[in-house]
């Protein structure tokens, strides 16, 4: 049995308790509680995450092993420069961050993690999120084409960490721009990992790699408690970050 959370108290058990690789549920670790910003803090930065469908308990994961992104390992594939170039220099096109944050979370509930149907993203995680989105914790890369919000990504920023929650698009390559920029931040903001939680096809074509749950939670004690970036607006020289060429006549 799971331990059940008491909404009194916040803490959560040793990760090492999680559900092994031979459960039905590799990385389960607790139900219950709340979705609180305190719970959610603590809970991110010990590398848990919630993780549920209608119906169920709040659910509290910590897998074994951990998607990594490492900022420096992001793979810029030809045809996503050639993607980027045109994008950094039509005048329509532009990257903005936190402007529409509602709408990225509501327009990731309506797209299906991969290999899954449904969604995760329900109302009251949304609510949750915007909580922590209020208290600058919480951030949404978003690619705008002609006006319009054609894909996007959010995540939780603590110290020097990103963790990155879910993606979308409505136009082709939409979201690997959004994510293309978010290197870009992350790497003036000094922040070498994100992390992506679960394995995919998708993730590990851009460079994520598995990472041990041990290895990820001492690269935690080391980042989150860091000083946090203050200033998340993406700049047109920041494309520069990622490749001197994006963006140059």
């Amino acid at each position: 049995m799971i331990p059940w959370l008491d909404e009194c108290d916040i803490d959560f058990p040793p990760t090492a308790q999680a559900l092994g690789p031979d459960s039905d549920a590799p990385g389960l670790l607790a139900a219950g509680g709340d979705l609180s910003p305190a719970r959610l803090r603590l809970a991110y930065s010990r590398g848990i995450f919630p993780w549920y469908g209608a119906g169920q308990p709040i659910l509290w994961w910590s897998t074994d092993p951990r998607m990594v992104l490492q900022v420096d390992e992001f793979r810029l594939t030809r045809s996503l420069r050639k993607t980027l170039q045109h994008f950094a220099l039509d005048p329509g096109c532009e990257i903005r961050v936190d402007s529409a944050t509602p709408a990225v979370l509501a327009a990731c509930a309506s797209s299906s993690r991969e290999g899954q149907s449904g969604t995760w993203i329900l109302p009251e995680m949304q609510e949750a999120y915007l909580r922590l989105a209020g208290q600058g914790l919480l951030h949404s890369i978003e690619t705008w084409m002609d006006g319009e919000l054609t894909g996007g990504l959010y995540g939780i920023n603590l110290g020097r960490m990103f963790f990155g929650e879910s993606m979308f698009m409505r136009r082709t390559d939409a979201s690997k721009i959004a994510l293309a920029a978010l290197i870009c931040l992350c790497r003036r903001h000094g922040i070498a990992w994100i992390d992506c939680q679960q394995n995919t096809g998708h993730l590990a074509s851009l460079g994520a790699r598995e990472r041990a749950r041990a290895e990820f939670e001492a690269h935690l004690a080391r980042t989150v408690e860091q000083a946090a970036p203050v200033d998340w607006r993406f700049r047109p020289a920041d494309w520069a970050l990622l490749d001197d060429r994006i963006g140059a006549p």
